[in-house]
């Protein structure tokens, strides 16, 4: 199949998906009288992580069962894993960001990723529309600061050489973290306001009855699924044309591909001016990839960052790092400040050019 028709079909698939899926996960969270938090959070960012997520799980697995060379697997296990956090505190960041710019004149808030009319009581300078669905401060400095200290751990943990069962203990802690971390969320957060009342799938004229909500978030994350591993086949394959090193594919091109779900479903919630669940999705993806996929690459890989790896490390924590100091200190953000992350994204392009020749 030629490249260009294999991303051209992988495209629509993940668009399509995200569009059910975005629809059906906001009926279900209404249902479970989630907040906004909990559902971008953790329902949409879990579920929409699950195409990068197996990437590094099947390539590091295959390796320790399935006899393959484990120095190729552990190098692509250890690029995706880092890679897709690395995506989404920079590229994912400044898709929100241009989304809000691209949409500002159809969103009560315009171009601003806003703070929730309780915040703007306390700080009168946080102008805040009483009709848009505004940006859950709480929430989303939560997750970043969450996603800042797990990552950083990981990172550390590649660079300074630690005995198995210390490893052991790490992966525990980091599972026992996130498990901390959704409990927190699932208990805090505005309730979700604009619920959708029709379910995309549902033609009856009757309200739509759980299970076919569940089925058609479900039929979603499957497409979703099929969608990014067409972009990986197709990624792969130009990569291969390119002389590309699997390192560099995994690290770069793999989590660029996988990714398109939560980039896809935050540009729909925020041409809603639905903003905690558009960055929820984003913040709570990069919490999870910084927890579950790291304990995998912890305990079945030698997990020794090479320099590119921890160029990315550097640039994710930094861009993330930015963006939780000016929302702790503004309780709203700019687009361009979310669109900064498409600079730490640029820069990271040049060195891996650089690292290539």
């Amino acid at each position: 199949m030629p490249v260009l028709l294999e991303f051209a079909i992988a495209l629509g698939a993940i668009v399509a998906a995200a569009s059910l899926f975005t629809n059906a996960v906001e009926i279900l969270g209404g249902r479970l009288n989630l907040g906004q938090g909990a559902v971008g959070s953790v329902l949409a960012a879990v579920g929409t992580a699950l195409p990068e997520t197996m990437i590094p799980i099947v390539a590091v697995l295959a390796a320790v069962f399935g006899g393959r060379d484990p120095g190729t697997a552990g190098e692509i296990g250890i690029g995706a894993i880092l890679g897709a956090p690395f995506m989404l505190a920079t590229l994912a960041m400044f898709v929100v960001g241009a989304s809000a710019l691209t949409f500002r004149n159809r969103r009560e808030q315009g171009a601003e990723i806003r703070c929730g009319e309780a915040v703007a009581d306390e700080f009168p300078w946080c102008k805040a529309p009483s009709k848009s669905v505004n940006i859950d401060a709480n929430t989303i400095g939560r997750d970043i600061a969450f996603f800042l200290i797990f990552f950083a751990v990981a990172a550390g943990v590649g660079v300074v050489e630690l005995i198995y069962p210390l490893k052991v203990v790490l992966a525990l802690l980091l599972v026992a973290a996130y498990a901390l971390y959704v409990r927190r969320t699932l208990h805090s957060g505005a309730a979700l306001e604009e619920v959708p009342e029709r379910l995309t799938l549902w033609r009856h004229g009757s309200e739509p009855p759980s299970w076919a909500v569940v089925c058609q978030a479900a039929l979603a994350l499957l497409l979703m699924v099929v969608g990014a591993q067409i972009f990986v086949d197709a990624v792969e394959h130009a990569a291969e044309f390119a002389g590309l090193p699997a390192g560099l594919v995994a690290l770069v091109l793999a989590p660029l591909a996988t990714e398109l779900p939560e980039k896809i479903n935050s540009v729909i919630w925020v041409r809603d001016g639905k903003d905690t669940l558009a960055l929820g999705n984003i913040t709570g993806a990069m919490v999870f990839q910084s927890t579950v996929p790291v304990t995998f690459g912890v305990l079945f890989t030698r997990w020794e960052l090479e320099p590119l790896n921890l160029f990315s490390v550097v640039l994710a924590l930094v861009s993330g790092g930015f963006v939780y100091v000016v929302l702790r200190r503004r309780k709203a953000l700019r687009s361009w400040q979310l669109m900064v992350g498409g600079a730490f994204y640029l820069v990271f392009l040049v060195g891996a050019g650089i690292f290539v020749i």
